[in-house]
């Protein structure tokens, strides 16, 4: 811009000022933004969580966790930041009347800067110690509780005679709380200690620092309380060596009772006199008493808590180690094995014969019948591709097995069971968008099972429920719709206006597609208890902030009766309304008084029970089923208590959860009733149809089977000297490409030697710990309905016998001529070759290994592995059939013709290597070779499959009988 006379003027410069002005506005503003978004993200979430838990009826769980978290929050949070605030504060009007004002002096330049912010500065402080240790102390909640509420276990420990709940709920609490307080002291002693320096109570020149009168009697009487609450420590500590471990077991050894414990007395004795002393320098104008106590308690903890033990472990412990740990390794094991509840356990010793009689065959067909043998890891393309009916219906990658009484059968049947889920990936790209994903396909349709022993024509399995709508002999509820289920959408929204048209699709139907390009179905309006309501315009923007999504709002969808259904996995339901089980990680369906509802396994735990060893969750439970997503894994938590308390159902349609009382000793359990009354239902509430589908649960299982790995073993030494130990086999149906993990836990119907009636059970072997033949095999009886529920048992092996271990069996049978012929078209072609579970069955005196073997085609769509053969073994002895009793009579050699015929002798059949008319040359003994194998091809195309394994048997002996003549007569030409 320039004058009237063209000079330009000069440009205004920007002042300062005015810079400073948009910092001072822009940085608070950007400040009150961040904070109002963390606000409402919190208020949002809390919100949210409070309409969800009234939506299941369990509000009353909701406000006991938020009372106690932000009680704990205030009442710790404030003493923290209060305490050393007013520390701070104190110290700062303590200073002395004159402080120096050298400028070189770093004190000076601190008390520049601070001292026109006092104020704020201290108010910061205390906010953000404040924040910071409410956040530690909310955290805390479930340990407060079970201090609160502690139950007592009615058991003494033998080294204080104390109860075992002081241990398990007093200690967590009592250690957190010393933890937390000498923090407290020692952050409170440093500010004092800088504020002190900083406004001249200490000063430092010549020797070393010189403190004030004040600054004296301040810091003297704040480290005298750190030094009483170390005095506590030390008296939590003598209790804390019961729960913690030496390197060679969990809990007090002899250093620890005869040196340890002495010594934490002493310390005790010693840090009071020491605390004393520095309260003495209120009167007394020294540090020397105060440094005196201090020197001596240190001294005192490095040689009476330090040197002491050391040399009692080295010198008199070591040398005779397993007389002077034996009476606590007693301890240890009796209280490992109480604490995992297998103190009970019945371990019987097992001839495990590799022979059976034709007799014992058939006395154990009872038992031999009910075998499973469809595969719950390899079945499932099955299920999908045959009663998917829809793409986008799925069922998981490893379906579940559960017990049925079907038709006029009053004896349970094993069944393999699976949901049919609804799968959103299953969708057409053009059919994927807002509305279809959340408002038009929600939920899943009925349930699909199969007998878990029988195989179609074909080899697919035999359905006792099928179809949509439903179809068999499980009878369900019409229609029973799956909206809470393990592969849910993360949020549908359902419910239509008044004489508004229904959306949702629900029973698919032939031709072409519907409405917002569905596949033709007839529609359905939610009209369930389950959701929690949105149609106010307050809950439609909370919700859309919770998912960030504005259809939420914006969407004609959502209307004055729409609920939002979220939070639908059964695992997720149960963790929320009881946030202090933890869950098992096989979730399974049943039908029970025909709803189809979802039983989900809850555990209490702790990880302080004295003189039990202590177990990884996740290690113990790790199998090949946890490492791809067939099941969940349990977390890492360290636990060395563990009990099956709770049993949960959560409904399929309307997702409400009810959790029942299992263990009624559990004293864990019983004092978190207490904390929440009423969410618990007493074990008396739960109905014969419900109790006929409740299971020993997998995970609680794996965790005893780790434990006894070791635990096994009762006696001190043996235990000491370690060569005993077990370990869980490596799973020889790892899929190739995946690393080998420990093989999972199998539900069978069985009997136990001496039982006549057969039993659902879990099953595992064990082998020796550096071997791959069988040393042990374990069950548990799994029915919920009997007086047997739980009762685990141990057929132990002799050490002495050779009986093979899974690795063995399946290489036995990979390389058995029979199977390998039988199988080899099948390789040859585009045909795969899947081993299903490999099966250990007690059967008579004897063990049974049985595997199903699978076939699929490959590079088609749509195919499925189908059930084709059986292969069966006892000891040596392999058997392979289309069947179980086939595989088991090839076996033993009791297969229908397994013996020669005379005729068939004469003519040639004889694979001997001399009989009556002379032996044979090379060339009739090969002849004898193809003839067999001419007829093991026509038993196979015919199905007969003892007779094809006894036709390629008489081919091998005549192939070895050929190579021996033509080796006898190349040594006569030689001749």
């Amino acid at each position: 811009m320039s004058d009237i006379f063209g000079t330009p003027r000069p440009r205004p410069e920007p002042t300062p000022g005015g810079v400073d002005k948009r910092r001072k506005v822009l940085v608070p503003t950007l400040v009150t933004l961040a904070a109002l978004l963390f606000l409402g993200s919190i208020f949002t979430s809390v919100w949210t969580d409070r309409l969800w838990f009234r939506s299941v009826d369990y509000s009353n769980v909701f406000t006991t966790v938020i009372v106690n978290r932000v009680g704990l929050f205030a009442v710790l949070g404030l003493l923290f930041g209060l305490v050393v605030a007013a520390n701070a504060w104190l110290a700062h009007r303590l200073q002395p009347d004159t402080l120096p004002m050298r400028r070189d002096d770093p004190a000076f330049r601190y008390r520049q800067a601070l001292s026109p912010v006092k104020r704020p500065a201290l108010i910061v402080l205390a906010v953000v110690l404040t924040v910071f240790a409410g956040s530690v102390a909310s955290s805390r909640w479930e340990t407060f509780q079970l201090w609160r509420h502690g139950t007592s276990f009615g058991e003494q420990d033998p080294q204080f005679n104390k109860d075992i709940g002081f241990f398990v709920f007093d200690l967590p609490w009592f250690n957190f709380l010393s933890s937390f307080l000498f923090a407290l002291v020692v952050v409170a002693v440093l500010v004092s200690v800088f504020v002190h320096y900083v406004f001249g109570g200490i000063r430092f020149a010549g020797r070393g620092p010189r403190f004030t009168r004040a600054a004296q009697v301040h810091l003297a009487v704040l480290v005298g309380f750190g030094v009483l609450l170390r005095a506590f420590g030390y008296w939590l500590d003598r209790y804390n060596l019961a729960v913690n471990g030496s390197g060679l077991f969990t809990g007090i050894g002899f250093t620890d009772a005869k040196a340890r414990i002495p010594a934490a007395n002493i310390l005790i004795g010693v840090a009071l006199v020491c605390a004393v002393l520095f309260f003495a320098s209120v009167f007394v104008k020294s540090w020397v008493l105060p440094g005196v106590g201090l020197g001596l308690l240190l001294l005192t903890s490095v040689l009476i808590g330090g040197v002491w033990p050391y040399v009692m472990q080295s010198f008199q412990v070591r040398p005779s180690e397993p007389d002077k740990e034996g009476p606590y390794i007693a301890r240890n094991i009796e209280a490992t094995r109480e604490a995992y509840d297998v103190a009970d356990v019945e371990t019987e010793d097992y001839t495990a014969n590799t022979t059976l009689t034709p007799q014992e065959l058939n006395a154990s067909a009872e038992s031999r019948v009910s075998t499973r043998l469809l595969d719950p890891t390899l079945i499932s393309p099955a299920f999908q591709q045959l009663q998917q009916v829809r793409g986008y219906y799925t069922v998981p990658q490893t379906l579940d097995v559960d017990r049925y009484k079907l038709g006029d059968d009053d004896i349970p049947q094993d069944v393999i069971i699976a949901a049919r889920e609804l799968d959103l990936g299953g969708l057409q790209d053009s059919q994927r968008n807002w509305a279809n994903d959340h408002t038009v396909y929600t939920h899943g349709y009925g349930i699909i099972a199969a007998r878990g022993n029988q195989r179609g024509e074909q080899g697919e399995p035999v359905w006792v429920e099928k179809d949509i709508p439903p179809v068999g002999e499980i009878e369900t509820e019409v229609p029973p719709r799956i909206y809470f289920g393990e592969s849910s959408p993360s949020y549908s929204i359902v419910g239509r206006p008044e004489g508004a048209a229904p959306i949702e699709v629900d029973i698919p139907r032939g031709g072409g597609s519907g409405n917002d390009g569905a596949e033709s179905a007839t529609q359905n309006t939610y009209d369930g208890e389950g959701g929690v309501p949105i149609g106010s315009l307050f809950h439609k923007v909370l919700y859309a902030f919770k998912f960030a999504e504005p259809n939420i709002v914006l969407s004609n969808r959502v209307n004055e009766n729409s609920k939002i259904l979220y939070d639908r996995h059964p695992r997720d339901r149960v963790e929320k309304v009881a946030p202090w089980l933890t869950v098992d990680g096989d979730t399974y369906p049943a039908v029970v008084d025909g709803r189809v509802v979802w039983i989900v396994d809850g555990y209490t735990t702790s990880n302080s029970y004295p003189y039990s060893e202590r177990r990884s969750l996740r290690q113990a439970t790790d199998d090949t089923l946890t490492q791809g997503s067939s099941q969940a894994a349990l977390p890492t938590d360290n636990v060395n208590y563990m009990r099956n308390s709770v049993k949960a159902v959560v409904d399929a349609y309307d997702g409400s959860v009810k959790l029942y009382q299992w263990d009624t000793q559990d004293p864990v359990l019983k004092t978190w009733m207490k904390v929440f009354p009423g969410v618990v239902e007493p074990r008396s509430e739960i109905d014969q149809s419900l109790l006929e589908h409740l299971r020993y649960p997998v995970d609680l299982f794996k965790v005893q089977r780790n434990v006894l790995e070791r635990y096994h073993v009762t006696d001190a030494q043996t235990f000491y000297e370690d060569g005993e130990r077990w370990r869980v086999p490596e799973d020889p149906a790892t899929p190739s490409g995946r690393t080998a993990t420990q093989q999972p836990p199998y539900y069978l119907t069985t009997a136990r030697p001496g039982q006549e009636d057969p039993a659902f059970s879990l099953t595992s072997v064990y082998l020796p710990n550096s071997r791959q033949n069988l040393a042990a095999f374990m069950s548990v009886n799994s029915e919920a309905s009997s007086e047997d529920y739980g009762k685990l048992q141990i057929l132990q092996l002799p050490s002495d016998t050779q009986v093979p271990g899974p690795s063995q069996i399946a290489n036995q049978f990979s390389s058995d001529r029979g199977v390998t012929q039988a199988l080899l078209q099948f390789r040859q072609s585009d045909a795969q070759v899947l081993n299903g579970n490999l099966l250990t069955l007690p059967v008579g005196d004897a063990l049974l290994y049985v595997q199903p073997v699978y076939i699929r085609r490959q590079a088609n769509e749509g195919t499925y592995p189908v059930l084709q053969f059986v292969a069966a073994s006892f000891g040596e002895e392999v058997g392979f059939g289309q069947t179980l009793d086939e595989a088991l009579r090839v076996a033993l050699g009791l297969a229908e013709g397994s013996v020669p015929d005379p005729d068939e002798e004469s003519s040639g059949g004889d694979t001997g290597g001399s009989g009556d008319g002379g032996a044979k040359t090379t060339q009739e003994y090969l002849r004898d070779a193809s003839a067999a194998y001419s007829a093991a091809q026509k038993a196979l195309e015919a199905g007969d499959l003892a007779e094809y394994q006894r036709r390629i048997n008489q081919m091998n002996a005549a192939v070895e009988n050929a190579q021996d003549a033509l080796g006898q007569s190349d040594q006569s030409g030689g001749q």
